[in-house]
Formats: C-alpha cells, structure tokens, sequence
C-alpha cells in the first residue's frame, strides 16, 4: 500500500513538472558595476519561448548573489509572472566529483614518483659496487693491457648507463612534480567554491502564442570590489604633477568575468542609507565616567604589514581582503597570505575577510599583525522568492530592456575612462573590455591620468629628521573625484615610497607628500656658547641655542619651510621666554618655531634660536627632549 502510495505522489509530480516546461537561458556577463565592496552584475541572453506558461532557468550564476537585488528586464511577447531564486546542489556535487578525480591523479602521480626515488636508490647502490670493485689484480701481480682496456670499455658502458637513466628518471619526475602543483592548484580553486552552491534564476513566463525572449538579469554579488590606488609622479618642481588614478580591483565570486565592460564606482550598496540619529549626551562625575584609551600606534603613513593563516591547517590564506575600517584603504593578501599597508589618518582597526571564513576585526597595535582565519560554518540554505505585482513594469508585456548605466559618445581624445557623475555617486566608465578571474588576486586598472597644476614646497623638521621632504599642494582637487587611498611616489623618475592621499580633508587644497629630497642638505645643532645655566636668587636660569643650516645642492631655487620648537611651560612656576628667533614665527599655543626661506641654486642659509628656562632651584627640569 506504501509503495502504491509512493508511486501515485511521484507520478502525480511528474505530471505536474510535466506541464510547466522548462529552458535553460544562455547567458553572459556584459556589464559589471565593481562597487568599494560588492559588485553589479548585469547578464544577457535570448531565447524561443513556447506559447502556454514556462520557467526560464538561468544557471551557473555566483553563490554570492543578493537574492534581494535580482531584477529581470526583458522584451518580447510574453508575460513575466515571478522570478525565483535558489541554489543549485546538483552542480556542488559536480564540483566535489571533479575534485575527487583530480586527487586520483594526484595519487597516481606520487606513486609514480615514488617508483622512480625507488629506482634512483637502486642505481646509487650499482654505482657505489662499480666504485668498490674498480680496482683490478692483487699486489703481486698487475693486471694486462688486455683486461684493462675490457675492464674500461665495461666501467664506461655501465656508469653511462646509469648516469642515462638517472638522468631521465629525474626528469620525468619534476614533470610529474610540475604536473602535481597544477593539479593541486586546480583542487584548491575548486575546494573554495566547493562548500558554496551555485545560485540559479528561476524566471515564470507566460506566452500567447511561440516568440522570440531577450533577457537582461541584474543582481549584486559580495566577494569582490576596489581599493583606489594612486601613482604620483613629479619630473622637477617646476613642472605639473602627473597623477595615476588606478583601481586595484579583486573578485572571488565563483564566476570569471571575460571581456566584460568594466564600471567602477565610489558607492557601498551594503552601506546603511539612514539618517544617523543622536542620542542623549549624559554627563556625569568622573569617577562614574568610563573612558576609552585612544590608538597610540595608528598615525597617518605607517605601514602595517603581516601573514594570514588558515586555522585548520595552519597554512598561508591567499586572497583575503584587509580593509581599513570605515575607510577606502584596503588590500589582498598574495599567495604567501602576506599583506602590506599604508595606514591613513585615524586608523584604528583593520578588518580581514575571506570566503568561507568569519570575518576578523583586529586593533592596530603593533607594526607586524599576523592573523588566523576561523571557518565561518553558517550554511548557505536561503531560498527567496521575488513577486512581481500589478505595478511593476515587468508585469504584462514589456516594451524594451532597460540596462544600469549610462551611455555616452566617445571622446575625441584618447582618454581611457569616462566619469559618469551621478546624484550622490560618481562611475568611472573603462573604455577597454576587460577579464577578471575569480581567483582573489588583484588586477591594477588605471582610470584616470590627470596633469595637475600644483604649488610645491619643502619642509624640514630637523630635530626629528635630517631630510627635506617635498610636498604638493593641489587647489581645487574635489574635480578629480579622488578617494582616500595608498600613493606610490616618483620623483625624477626614481621610486621614493608610498605616501597617504587623503582626500576625505575638508579643505579645498589637498597636500600630497612625495618623500624625501637627498639633495637638500639640513643639520641642526647645539650652540654651546649660548647654552649655560645660573642661579638667580631662588630660581635656576638654563639658556638653550641652536643652529640650523640648510643647504640647496639643486640645479633650480626652492622653496623651503623649516620647523622647530621652544618646550611649553605646564605650571605657573616654569617660565619659558624666546632669546632668538632669527625670523622664525612663534606660534605660543604650540610653542612651534616656523622659518619660511627662498634657496637659490647651489647656496645655504643659517637660521639660530634659542630660549631660557627659569624654575625653582630646589627642582630639575628635563631640556634634553
């Protein structure tokens, strides 16, 4: 009676999956929005639709997918009637098949190679006999001309034999080796994706009568997106500066992107878009008062570098995203699992994420951070379904495809990108179809080149540092649409470092750094005629000076900004008073000395200041800072 009962309800599904047709749409990536995290997708394909009701089935489509943002555009005689989204478990069981066939091969590989070491043992041990009987008679008596040209032709012919075989022998085994790590690689990329389904749309049509469908499909997908990455040049200070604005674009979505056309955009879908609220702001005693210690370490131009490891077997992570939190700055680790980062003004936490890890947020702390992944076991078991109601416009029959995006006419000029500014987002438009390969490893696109009038200065704090650095000011740089993010630094066609951009200032000059300059020469020192100490009546009186001598070993004048300082007096009873400033401007609030001096070519200036300190003479004040 079960068994009839059981075949009547397969039957009865049957007949019911019988009468829903079902066709599997072809379709290509042909657009992709990279947003600072997540990605827009946007797929084509068409195809003949039967008259009746059918489904529609786009397969192979990114674990990853925001079952929420899916959006279907279509055109053709027909009606959209819902469009579904799911996972399709039938492809992970694929997947695992694949993988488990390929560590067949592996298998198969180290037991060939483990034959071969066999064999290579076998023939040391034919030479070391060859080797020990080498020698031919006895003491007494010698051996003929005869037997030992036999014995050469024979100790000829056995070791060439072996050195042959050995010979091929270690070549067919780094063949296999190299075999084996291109296997591995292959079972690696498919045991990230193995753990996650592939998603599918599901898209209910119905049809008057047979007719031809075109679809466009649209979702975002998590597992990608860009970090802005700037390459500033500058040739000599009398000329422009040359700005690089490039994209370091990464994606691990499961699906390759091939020949796509490439949008970038500053916006982070997944951000909240509500208004902040305020809270009430409570006061109380101090001592009822919890407060945070602020980052010590996390000061803008630092560089944090590091490994992150896998916690299950304790091996290099390739492919982790490391983010700035609550900043554009960002990177990915290499297939060492190494990183490496500039940190921006206010840095204080890095977070790290990976597919199929729980995400990590680590204080800054230290220059070296390295970190362990945990497996992030939530299970992928969502399954939404997306109505389309009486007002929308895919309900009835649809008049044309409606694509995200905004078309514009070629330039005239060779630029390689198009800003599209948009209310409250700006898209640079990549000109070039490009292929991003959903391995995690970043690809470096440049999307603007920017001539930039720009004023340059030096500055110098020679108490800190023996250098002069240069420093670009760029009025009006809101036009250039920049983000805050990593520059590298030439200077005269040399590589000087990595500096921050940081284009979140609220001025309207932006100041860029560009490192160091060896040929301006700055040196301070100690006058020690002016330094003396003396009692005067109740109070000590020490007398500090210093020297600073700049010197412009360039071919072309400059501009240079010297910085010093006089120490700050905390209490009433510590005074503090300038002797000399030779120029310099005192700022008393900071107690910060500035000189501003024009260099001609080839010549040096002197600059001297000095102060007195007066306190009690029971007391001992620290001037050596």
């Amino acid at each position: 009676m079960r068994r009839l009962l059981l075949g009547l309800l397969i039957g009865g599904y049957q007949t019911i999956a019988q009468e829903i047709p079902t066709t599997e749409l072809n379709t290509l990536v042909k657009e992709v929005t990279v947003f600072l995290q997540g990605a827009h997708i946007s797929r084509a394909g068409a195809t003949e639709l039967q008259a009746g009701t059918s489904t529609v089935t786009v397969k192979s489509l990114s674990p990853y997918l925001d079952s929420k943002s899916i959006q279907v555009r279509a055109k053709g005689d027909f009606t959209i009637l819902s469009v579904n989204h799911a996972f399709n478990f039938l492809d992970k069981q694929q997947r695992n098949r694949e993988g488990d066939r390929l560590q067949q091969l592996i298998d198969s590989a180290e037991v060939k190679i483990a034959q071969y070491q066999a064999r290579l043992a076998i023939l040391s041990e034919k030479k070391s006999l060859l080797h020990e009987n080498k020698y031919l008679g006895s003491d007494e008596s010698g051996v003929s001309l005869t037997q030992l040209k036999q014995a050469i032709i024979f100790f000829d012919e056995a070791l060439s034999a072996i050195k042959s075989e050995e010979l091929n022998i270690r070549q067919t085994v780094e063949k296999l080796e190299e075999q084996k790590t291109t296997i591995e690689q292959q079972i690696a990329d498919i045991s990230r994706q193995a753990d996650f389904p592939d998603s599918e749309v599901q898209i209910k049509v119905a049809a008057k009568q047979p007719t031809q469908a075109a679809f466009v499909i649209t979702y975002l997908v998590e597992n990608a997106g860009w970090y802005p990455t700037y390459d500033v040049r500058v040739e000599s200070v009398d000329q422009p500066l040359l700005l690089d604005y490039k994209a370091d674009v990464y994606q691990r979505t499961g699906v390759d992107w091939n020949d796509v056309k490439l949008y970038f955009s500053n916006a982070t879908p997944n951000q909240s878009s509500t208004v902040p609220t305020l809270t009430t702001w409570r006061l109380n005693y101090t001592r009822n008062t919890v407060y945070r210690r602020p980052n010590l370490y996390g000061k803008p131009g630092q560089t944090i570098s590091g490994t992150v490891f896998s916690s299950d077997d304790k091996q290099p992570l390739p492919g982790v995203n490391v983010l700035v939190k609550e900043s554009t700055f960002g990177t990915v680790t290499d297939l060492r699992g190494d990183y490496s980062l500039t940190l921006p003004n206010g840095a204080s936490t890095l977070v790290f994420s990976s597919i199929g890890y729980a995400t990590r947020e680590i204080g800054v702390n230290k220059a070296e951070i390295d970190v362990i992944m945990q497996p992030d076991i939530a299970a992928l078991t969502e399954v939404v379904t997306v109505g389309y109601g009486a007002s929308q416009d895919l309900q009835g029959q649809v008049a044309g495809v409606q694509i995200r995006g905004v078309s514009r006419k070629a330039e005239a000029e060779p630029v390689i990108t198009t800003t599209v500014e948009n209310q409250t987002t700006v898209a640079f438009e990549v000109a070039t179809p490009y292929s991003i390969r959903s391995d995690g490893e970043k690809q470096s696109i440049t999307l603007k080149q920017y001539d930039i009038e720009a004023k340059y200065e030096y500055f110098a704090v020679p108490k800190l540092d023996k250098d002069a650095f240069l420093v670009a000011h760029v009025v009006g740089w809101d036009q250039y649409h920049l983000l805050e993010g990593e520059a590298n630094l030439y200077f005269e066609d040399t590589y000087v470092g990595r500096s921050v951009l940081d284009a979140r200032a609220l001025k309207d000059t932006i100041s860029i750094s560009l490192g160091r300059d060896r040929n301006i020469v700055v040196g301070r020192t100690q006058v020690e005629d002016y330094t003396q100490r003396r009692i005067l009546g109740a109070n000590k009186i020490e007398s500090q000076a210093f020297e600073i001598l700049v010197r412009n070993k360039k071919s072309q004048s400059i501009e240079l900004t010297v910085r010093d300082q006089l120490p700050l007096a905390v209490i009433s009873t510590i005074s503090v008073e300038p002797t000399q400033l030779s120029g310099g401007i005192l700022n008393e609030k900071s107690g910060q000395v500035t000189w501003r001096l024009s260099l001609p070519p080839q010549t040096q200036q002197k600059r001297t200041f000095g102060y007195e300190v007066k306190y009690p003479k029971k007391e001992t004040v620290p001037l050596d800072y």
